[in-house]
């Protein structure tokens, strides 16, 4: 199965476009097929429901039940491996419906 994964954040190009690179080099390493494309955090809402995770460097409301995860780990460079073993085990939890 091929899994749709959003990556928001403010601007949907510099920060998103770090964040994006890892989650597609993470999930490719650990065997998931998945497209990924970027966005503005305040287009979520509207695209949440399209895909099958939201990886985001800000927070995202609260109102989107997609299952999301905050990296801003992976601009900071500090606990990186946390949001990873975050992103696996939501992947591993969709993968499993």
């Amino acid at each position: 199965m091929k899994y749709k994964v959003l990556i928001a954040c403010g601007t949907g190009i510099a920060t998103s476009t770090v964040i994006a690179k890892r989650v597609e080099n993470l999930l490719k390493e650990n065997g998931y097929e998945a497209s990924v494309e970027q966005c503005k955090v305040v287009e979520v809402s509207g695209k949440a429901n399209d895909y099958d995770l939201i990886v985001a460097s800000t927070k995202v409301p609260e109102s989107v039940k997609t299952p999301k995860v905050q990296a801003i780990n992976y601009l900071t460079g500090v606990n990186m491996a946390k949001t990873d073993n975050e992103i696996l085990e939501i992947m591993k939890n969709i993968s499993k419906e």
